[in-house]
């Protein structure tokens, strides 16, 4: 009744909460919004450095050319001669990541000027003066210098920004000049309908352009705005800007317009925004807004950077610019826009612009396709459903095992999409869902069962083993007097002469060294999944089979008797350094029918065995003191494991109580560590067995003494020649069975 509950609450739950996130989905929290954001960072990180393509080359103004060059800005003279020294080595395009938005108006220009207009104010008139004042004009006139060189590179593209503000915006309005230089734009504009044409865009007050003179000499600009997301980090850039009802285009679109031989630049735009943006036969993918995600290449210094003072100076290789797309822009410290990306808090606007560049140029492009919306709905939900009806029927463990693979398999699942399809799938949602659903349902479980089971873990851990306590709050109403028959396995453990090991130890060495050796033996007990029934005195009673169903059951009772043995072999040369005495064991196991159950008082019971396989068991621990035995096990355990395990039959035995005799065997060594004298000793003592049976005592001796020739410690072999050697000399009546009858337990 109460798993049930459990389950239809479970569900319940899983469902409530599962519309909840998929509510937070549609909503757009921030906070859920910028965690997602941070999931797409480290994302980036995860997959580290991706190679570029080679083909852009960034020359920048950094501290070097500060130090050779001058302070920043640099006169437009300066920079004309860095543009005739990039145009030697031949480069593709060459883009300015800078805008010259005034004239520069220097000293000896002003000067110059000045004075031709005193002589024209004077009517002074000298031929040759003039042609001088002109031609020192000319020299002076460092923007003209730089248009000169801009245009006879015909591979200049200039770079601009537009200004935004609102009604109540922070900059002082501007008003947008009534005729402007040339901009890039987009070669075709296409609306899907009427509806399209007031898509809400990237919209401009105003721009910030070149001066005319500069403007009208390079082969196109295109704009260098950035907007970072609401953290600072910049993870998309805007492709399109609107401007006095004109689409324009990015820096980055621009470079690789003219790089690529003037390829069309198209923009389609339909009612819920930008549509496509392709560049020539290349669609780049892009949001409703014409903002594109960055594919970072990796942090700073990804793309091959060269100082401007060494390209001036020409200490630049001669092929290293050619056929490249040169990207000029600042570095230093101090002077140039610092950006905040997924690898870099200190990342140079420049790089990003390279980032944008290669990402297009190789067609690695991040995105979110239309169906991604789907499948983060499908994730959330699949969550859901797994956990609602997983969690409520499996424990605390194995439910945060489930919740824990399904987490990392999902991480795993949106890094594979990341990296290999280039595909933004939402984690932050499913992985909520799938946090409070789990922590919802769990704590559910806590309330309802898992109090339940404390009580119950309360009243009954003092006389219930743990494996019992747990079977009962599985199973409350197996909680009763009696119990089941089952087929079973019962393992009786005893010290040899522990009376007298007890007489000569102080009571408190007593218990430290009883301590050490029953914790020892229950470990090994625990370890093959056994159920310590008692200790009784010195004594271990261990079963297997109960409560839980073990099929081989006897395998895992002989496998814990070895085991015991060779940890005895241990502990005696621990305890012989130590000066303690010498303990040894004697073991019995028996296979059989048994009556397992809870057994004993309405006020007091305990989870025991009974029945005459588990009292056998008790007498073939006992007979290990007849045949000087350590392990001695009934035929019907003999048949689980005698593929397993060598050993040998020692004798068929009527134990006190019971009239029929039963065959018992003794353990020697798993067949796999089993030595060559084992398996001899076992064949040979077989054969001597078969000899004592028909009662042909002289070959039966002649073996056996073989064997102790071999191996004088055989405590059977011993006994056996002591048999021998009594009916020899008074033969057995006619109707002698070969069965020892034991006289005491």
């Amino acid at each position: 009744m109460l798993k049930n509950l459990l389950r239809l609450s479970g569900i319940k739950i899983a469902l409530l909460l599962t519309l909840v996130i998929a509510l937070f989905y549609f909503q757009d929290l921030p906070f859920l919004s910028l965690l997602e954001l941070k999931t797409l960072d480290l994302r980036f990180v995860s997959r580290g450095k991706i190679p570029t393509s080679g083909e852009v080359v960034l020359v920048t103004i950094d501290e070097k050319s500060l130090d050779e060059l001058g302070r920043w800005p640099w006169p437009r003279v300066r920079m004309a001669e860095l543009l005739d020294a990039l145009v030697k080595h031949d480069p593709k395009v060459v883009g300015f990541d800078i805008v010259w938005s005034e004239p520069d108006e220097n000293s000896e220009l002003r000067g110059l000027t000045a004075a031709r207009e005193k002589l024209k104010e004077f009517k002074l008139t000298h031929r040759s003066f003039e042609d001088y004042l002109g031609q020192a004009i000319q020299k002076a006139d460092s923007d003209r210098m730089l248009a000169q060189s801009i245009a006879s590179s015909r591979r200049t593209i200039l770079g601009y920004f537009f200004h935004f503000w609102g009604e109540e915006g922070g900059y002082a309005k501007k008003k947008p000049p009534a005729d402007f230089p040339p901009l890039s734009t987009f070669n075709l504009v296409k609306f899907t309908s009427k509806e399209a044409q007031t898509v809400p865009l990237f919209e401009a007050n105003a721009v910030e352009a070149n001066i005319p003179i500069i403007a009208d000499a390079a082969g196109g600009a295109g704009y260098f705005n950035i907007f970072p997301d609401r953290d600072g980090t910049v993870r998309w850039v805007p492709l399109v800007i609107k401007f006095k009802d004109r689409h324009y285009c990015a820096l980055s679109l621009a470079v690789l317009q003219k790089f690529l031989d003037d390829l069309p630049l198209t923009l389609r735009i339909a009612e819920f925004g930008v549509e496509e943006i392709r560049l020539g036969d290349v669609p780049i993918p892009t949001n409703e807004e014409g903002r594109m995600l960055i594919n970072y290449r990796g942090p700073q210094k990804m793309f091959t950077h060269y100082s401007a003072s060494d390209v001036i100076h020409g200490r630049v290789p001669a092929d290293a610019l050619k056929g490249k797309i040169i990207l000029v822009g600042a570095t230093a410290m101090g002077i140039y826009d610092i950006r905040v990306t997924p690898f870099d808090h200190v990342f140079p606007g420049l790089e990003v612009h390279a980032n944008v560049i290669d990402s297009i140029l190789q067609q690695q492009f991040l995105h979110r396709p239309n169906w991604v919306a789907l499948f983060d709905l499908l994730a959330i939900a699949l969550i859901g459903f797994i956990l609602g009806i997983s969690l409520p029927r499996i424990r605390a463990l194995p439910g945060a095992l489930v919740a824990g693979v399904l987490f990392g398999a999902f991480i795993l699942a949106a890094r594979f999409l990341f990296q290999s399809k280039g595909v933004w799938v939402n984690m932050t949602h499913p992985l909520l869902n799938l946090v409070v659903i789990y922590l919802g349902i769990t704590g559910y479980k806590y309330m309802t069962e898992e109090r339940e089971k404390k009580k119950v873990r309360g009243a009954f851990q003092y006389y219930l083993s743990p494996a019992v306590v747990e079977q009962v709050l599985e199973n409350p109403e197996r909680l009763q007097l009696g119990g089941e028959k089952k087929e079973l396995t019962v393992l009786f453990s005893d010290i040899r002469g522990f009376t007298s090991i007890s007489e000569r130890m102080s009571p408190e060495g007593l218990v430290k060294f009883m301590n050490e050796y029953l914790t020892r033996m229950t470990d090994i007990v625990f370890k093959h999944e056994g159920l310590l029934d008692k200790y009784i005195g010195d004594a271990i009673m261990a079963i297997w089979g109960a409560p839980l169903d073990q099929p081989d059951h006897p395998r895992r009772a002989c496998a814990t008797a070895l085991e015991m043995i060779e940890a005895l072999s241990q502990l005696q040369k621990k305890w012989a350094s130590e000066g303690m005495p010498e303990l040894n064991i004697g073991v019995g196991i028996s296979t059989g029918p048994m009556v397992v159950g809870n057994m004993g008082s309405e006020r007091r019971f305990s989870y025991t065995v009974m029945g005459d396989s588990v009292n056998l068991g008790s007498r073939l621990e006992g007979l290990n003191k007849v045949y000087g035995t350590r392990i001695i096990v009934s035929e019907t355990t003999w048949q689980w494991v005698k593929e397993e395990i060598l050993g040998r039959e020692l004798d068929a035995v009527r134990v006190k109580g019971k009239a029929t005799p039963v065959r018992i065997y003794e353990l020697i060594a798993s067949h796999g560590q089993a030595t060559a004298e084992q398996r001899a000793l076992g064949q040979d003592f077989q054969s001597a067995l078969e000899a004592y049976r028909r009662q042909d005592w002289d070959e039966a001796l002649k073996i056996l003494q073989g064997i102790l020739d071999r191996t004088r410690q055989d405590a059977p072999s011993r006994l056996y020649i002591e048999r021998c050697q009594v009916l020899k000399k008074n033969p057995p009546p006619p109707d002698w069975d070969g069965v020892f009858t034991l006289t005491t337990k």
